[in-house]
Formats: C-alpha cells, sequence, structure tokens
C-alpha cells in the first residue's frame, strides 16, 4: 500500500514542486491507522496492487481519499473502476453522499472527478499559492436511495 501510494503521488508531488505532501511523508504506522476504519478498496493485476482508494464514514457522508493507481498503469480506467466500487460501498453503509478533495493543479483528477458525477462545492487556499478543490456527489442504491 505505502509502495503503491508513494509512487502514484510522486507526480502530484511534481506538479505542485512539494515533496512534502502527506501521501508522501506518512509513516507506516499512519497508514495503518487510517486503514482501521477504511471501507476502501484494492485493484490487483494478479498478486501486484495496482490500485487503491480509502474511505471512510462520517455519518451520512463519505469521505473518500487517496485515490493512487501505479503510474505505469495510469490511463486504464483503473480510477474509475475504484472510484464506483468505494461509492457503491459507501451507499451501502448508509452514505448518501460521498466528497473527496484534489489540488487545483490536479487537472487529469478533477476531469475525471467532474466526468462521474462530482460537482465543486468549496476551494481552500493553501500555504503554496494552489488551492484545495473539494467536490462532493450525491450516492444512490444504499439504505436511502
Amino acid at each position: 500500500m505505502m509502495t503503491l501510494q508513494r509512487a502514484a503521488f510522486v507526480q502530484e508531488a511534481l506538479i505542485y514542486g512539494s515533496p512534502e505532501m502527506p501521501p508522501l511523508t506518512q509513516t507506516l504506522e499512519e497508514v495503518e491507522s487510517e486503514l482501521q476504519e477504511n471501507i476502501g478498496c484494492v485493484a490487483l493485476d494478479g498478486a501486484r496492487m495496482v490500485g487503491a482508494v480509502r474511505a471512510r464514514l462520517d455519518g451520512e457522508l463519505l469521505l473518500v481519499g487517496r485515490i493512487a493507481i501505479a503510474p505505469d498503469r495510469a490511463g486504464e480506467g483503473i480510477g474509475t473502476t475504484l472510484l464506483a466500487a468505494v461509492e457503491r460501498r459507501g451507499a451501502e453503509a448508509g452514505a448518501t453522499e460521498a466528497e473527496l478533495f484534489t489540488g487545483s493543479l490536479s487537472e487529469a483528477n478533477l476531469r475525471l472527478y467532474e466526468r462521474e458525477g462530482y460537482v465543486e462545492t468549496q476551494r481552500v487556499p493553501g500555504d503554496d499559492g494552489t488551492e484545495q478543490v473539494f467536490l462532493r456527489k450525491p450516492l444512490t442504491g444504499g439504505a436511502h436511495g
């Protein structure tokens, strides 16, 4: 999980010129702690983990984070598949809405999320002149839908 996360987020770090991004500086203990209440998914190709997404419930809100795709497998639809799978899990667990965020320079991420039905709800300025872009999407098919 850590290897995949670091490999995936190196590209993001290059976009932002910052090697200090949390996905790159997180310790194994921090990752293990996040996975305790995780309802995320992984994508496997044989025994190799080629993608992962984490998520947790906050009331009826599914908080989606750390979507990581192996760099050599980018563009194959793995992110789209993982997003759909984690949304389904969240809805089954009672979530009625999903929220995720990305940086304002992460154009590929923003395109993916908007294509999948996410709508920008908020921008939070960062210290580096960029913004965190928060997006939300209603979920259907859960206990309430």
